[in-house]
Parts: C-alpha cells; structure tokens; sequence
C-alpha cells in the first residue's frame, strides 16, 4: 500500500470493482471488505456518489434481502434491476434471487485478494 492515505470511498469504490458480472453484493459485505461491516449507510452513501458507474459497478451493490436500491444514482431502482438483468441477474417477488446471484464465500475471499492487490499497487 502507497504511503499516502487512501480515501475511505475509493476503497469502497475498488471493493465493488471486485464483484462478478452476473453477481450481487450486499452492502454489509462491500462493508467488511473495506474493512469495517458496520459501515454498511457509509457504503450506500459513497456508491450514491459514484462518479462512473461505467468504472464501478454499483448496481451489483443490493440489500441484504436483494431489493434495490430506491435511489440509484443512475436513474432509479429500475435502472439498476435492467442493468443486473443485462448481466443475466434473476430476480423473485421484486428482489434478486440470493440463492443463485449473491456472491459466495470463494468469490468474497477472491474479491478480498484482488482488493488486497488493487490496494498495494494504488489501485
């Protein structure tokens, strides 16, 4: 890791880089991955800011219940379940189908490796 501090954001920003196409996180677990699952408000708030989502994902970023979110950035709760579905995201009852799309065990301990190296070489 650069000897500069590393914005709190970019982190979260880099964290959701991490996620799969046709894979969801839940707030909670981008949380963790930047180092803290309590931070679940401050990842909805960085994500609400995302200055690219063409650079970083944020519609694979759900509830913990899969619903998304009332206010994404990019045009409504409607514009992020046509960009998981383009990606082949399944949803049930109005929510993603965890069972098939929510990142496993393996993809998060994947994502928590690229992290680790994204962060080492300044992203």
């Amino acid at each position: 890791m650069t000897e500069e501090k590393i914005d709190l954001a970019e982190i979260i920003y880099a964290a959701v880089r991490q996620i799969p196409r046709g894979k969801v996180a839940s707030y909670s677990q981008i949380a963790a991955l930047a180092g803290n699952c309590n931070l679940r408000r401050y990842v909805g708030n960085a994500l609400h800011k995302n200055p690219s989502n063409a650079v970083t994902p944020c519609h694979r970023v759900v509830n913990a219940k899969g619903f998304c979110s009332g206010s994404f950035a990019f045009g409504g709760p409607d514009a992020q379940r046509s960009k998981l579905e383009a990606e082949g995201v399944c949803f049930v009852d109005g929510h993603v189908d965890l069972e098939r799309h929510l990142i496993s065990e393996d993809d998060f301990e994947a994502m928590k490796a690229g992290l680790a190296e994204d962060l080492q070489r300044g992203f």
